[in-house]
């Protein structure tokens, strides 16, 4: 069994810099050498200890929004607000239903464990108070037959779906009442699923939902303020404060969740707790020394907003600088209670960004998040639409080196992690084998260069419902025929792969290609293009 260290800082933030800018010029000196150095691995290569599994999360899968005593999230009201391309996840993969089903998916496919999520508003329909019964027993039973057939769970207790009733009465993760009930909240979870479950995430990817929530208000709850909306004009919300404000209590949140589990449940439960940040590839779109600054300042802004206080017990020194008043001060009695609260870091990685400095911007008077940052993001095209994610795990290795530095190399969970393609492409989706084969390659690569990597979670099990795209695009390893009343699930040349990669089998480009004409998928008919 893992037993993860602390997330303890071992050098100053400004000695960590100059380490982490010399590690980039090297790791670019290197350049392309590095994408497939661990293209010819298996299984046996990781660690024993090492785990590989998949993943969803509650709203994205589970489906029966409207039964046993559920009560809607801000995710709900999201999607019923018309804005991820008219789709709802009301039905999603009926994984309420389905469970059992997909559990023995699972074991075919070989998985250690299994990411999912718990529907706040499924277990404690008003935020607070009683718990529903109903939604007890369903996650009693799903983590119990998760067990049963070995698969271990990992739990994140908040995936951008607060009860849409604390919203409503305080304005949700912007008030400092949210504390109390997240904590309060996870003592349930503790206490009721604790003995079962030694995995828990706290709140999944806090920067990019407080940058879409709180600022340019494009993802739930779409709170944001004239001129820094980027799609929906908001009524309600102050993008100049509220992405500061909202992370700020997460963290404490975090941290007071983390300090009730340590206190109450530690000596008993043996477990870990964590949190998950969505990380990219960062990379200067010109070798300038503007560039290269504003490189570092996005990865401030990005990771070190999350991991800075986790660790350090403060936010990085260009976020204050930068934000000034703007973003709040801890206490210390704040700060010493956040640093060293994580066991582990889940990693989100999908994709890179390219930026140039943009220093200009803080001049202006009115500023938000984004010009705070002071950095220009270059997205490539797939963040926003269904293409597919170029293959370049060379950057995840380059990420997972300078975490390493810059926060003491903690034990890392690779929490999400995978290609999209359009969602009625094909069973043979030869793109996303080449993605997972080159990803956990570079996992491996960092696991050799001395990162603490514990595992490997493929985003995700089946195709769900997706935040940005709904179900336009697709990220599973097993397709979901939604024209079939059953839904019944398909595996994908992916869950092939993965299978044979997690049984021992050979992984080089020459095994994929074989296995993709051996493969015996099922052929649909649209989908056999």
């Amino acid at each position: 069994m893992m037993k993860p260290e602390p997330c303890l800082g071992l050098m100053s933030i400004n000695i960590a810099l100059k380490l982490t800018l010399l590690l980039l010029l090297l790791l670019n000196f290197v350049g392309m050498s590095l994408v497939l150095s661990a293209d010819d691995y298996n299984r046996n290569d990781f660690p024993t200890d090492f785990v590989f599994g998949s993943g969803t999360s509650a709203y994205q899968w589970e489906g029966a929004v409207n039964e046993d005593g559920r009560t809607p999230s801000i995710w709900d009201t999201y999607a019923h607000a018309g804005f991820v391309h008219g789709d709802n996840a009301d039905i999603a993969c009926d994984g309420y239903h389905k469970y059992k089903e997909d559990v023995k998916l699972m074991v075919e496919t070989g998985l250690d464990a299994y990411r999912l999520s718990i529907s706040w508003s499924r277990l404690i329909p008003n935020g607070r108070g009683p718990i529903n019964p109903k939604g007890l027993q369903f996650y009693n039973n799903f983590i119990n037959e998760l067990i049963s057939n070995g698969i271990q769970p990992h739990v994140t207790l908040h995936n951008f779906d607060l009860p849409q009733a604390l919203e409503d009465e305080y304005g949700g993760w912007v008030s400092p009442k949210i504390i109390r009930d997240f904590t309060n909240y996870a003592d349930v979870c503790f206490r009721e699923f604790g003995d079962r479950v030694l995995y828990w995430n706290t709140v999944n990817e806090p920067n990019v939902f407080t940058i879409g929530g709180y600022d340019e208000g494009t993802t739930p709850p779409t709170r944001c303020s004239p001129p820094f909306c980027k799609k929906y004009n908001s009524s309600r919300g102050d993008s100049t404060t509220e992405p500061y404000l909202a992370v700020h209590h997460i963290l404490l949140s975090h941290s007071s969740a983390v300090r009730l589990y340590r206190r109450k449940y530690k000596d008993k439960q043996h477990g870990f707790i964590g949190i998950a940040v969505y990380s990219f590839g960062f990379i200067p779109a010109n070798d300038t020394d503007e560039d290269w600054a504003a490189t570092q300042r996005a990865r401030d802004f990005f990771i070190g907003w999350i991991l800075g206080p986790l660790v350090h017990g403060d936010y990085p020194i260009s976020m204050k600088t930068n934000a000034g008043s703007r973003i709040p001060t801890f206490s210390d009695r704040e700060s010493a209670q956040l640093k060293g609260s994580c066991d582990f870091i889940g990693v989100i990685f999908y994709d890179n960004l390219n930026i140039t400095d943009n220093s200009i911007a803080l001049k202006r008077n009115l500023r938000d998040y984004d010009t705070d940052m002071a950095a220009q993001l270059i997205f490539g095209p797939a963040l926003f639409s269904n293409e597919e994610y170029p293959v370049t795990p060379w950057t995840l290795r380059e990420e997972l080196n300078i975490m390493k530095i810059l926060y003491g190399n903690p034990p890392i969970f690779i929490y999400e992690n995978g290609q999209r393609t359009p969602r009625n492409s094909s069973l043979q989706d030869v793109k996303r084998v080449e993605y997972l084969h080159g990803y956990i390659g570079a996992v491996l690569d960092s696991i050799r260069d001395g990162s603490n990597i514990k595992g490997y979670f493929a985003w995700s099990f089946m195709d769900v419902f997706e935040l940005l795209d709904g179900y336009n695009a697709s990220f599973g390893l097993y397709y979901v025929d939604r024209d079939d009343p059953k839904l019944k699930r398909y595996p994908k040349l992916s869950a092939e792969w993965y299978g044979n990669f997690l049984k021992g089998g050979n992984t080089s480009g020459v095994g994929a290609i074989e296995l993709e004409k051996d493969s015996s998928l099922v052929s649909i008919g649209r989908l056999s293009q």
